[in-house]
């Protein structure tokens, strides 16, 4: 069955959110302060990909990993550091990003204020 969730937020006030979607904070050693929504995924019956939105805080970063699924970001606000392997990228608003399974990867904030991605990946479990 299909569904919508209208964004709730306001941009403006740095307040990024959608309706019936919950966010995540994730607060590992590594990564603090990120804030994970999942737009569109399992629970909304998508059985072949899950979209997400990250908010990365100033200063802040993403994972530093690989796995071996591909996935797909496209920067909404905010300026990040990509790296990709040993490679450096500056990203700005609307920049998109192909990374290939089994690539190391992590974006970082660069900027002045929270940097917001969207990220898609395939659904890997049933």
């Amino acid at each position: 069955m299909s569904i919508v969730h209208r964004f709730t937020g306001n941009p403006s006030a740095e307040n990024y959110a959608w309706e019936n979607v919950r966010p995540e904070e994730i607060n590992f050693h590594e990564v603090q302060g990120v804030f994970k929504h999942v737009l569109v995924g399992p629970k909304d019956g998508a059985p072949n990909f899950i979209i997400r939105y990250f908010q990365v805080p100033v200063g802040g970063c993403t994972f530093f990993h690989k796995h071996a699924h591909e996935h797909g970001m496209l920067i909404l606000h905010g300026r990040a550091k990509a790296q990709i392997n040993e490679d450096y990228h500056e990203l700005n608003s609307l920049d998109a990003v192909f990374v290939s399974g089994d690539d190391l990867h992590q974006l970082t904030n660069i900027g002045e204020t929270p940097l917001g991605f969207i990220c898609i990946i395939p659904r890997l479990e049933a």
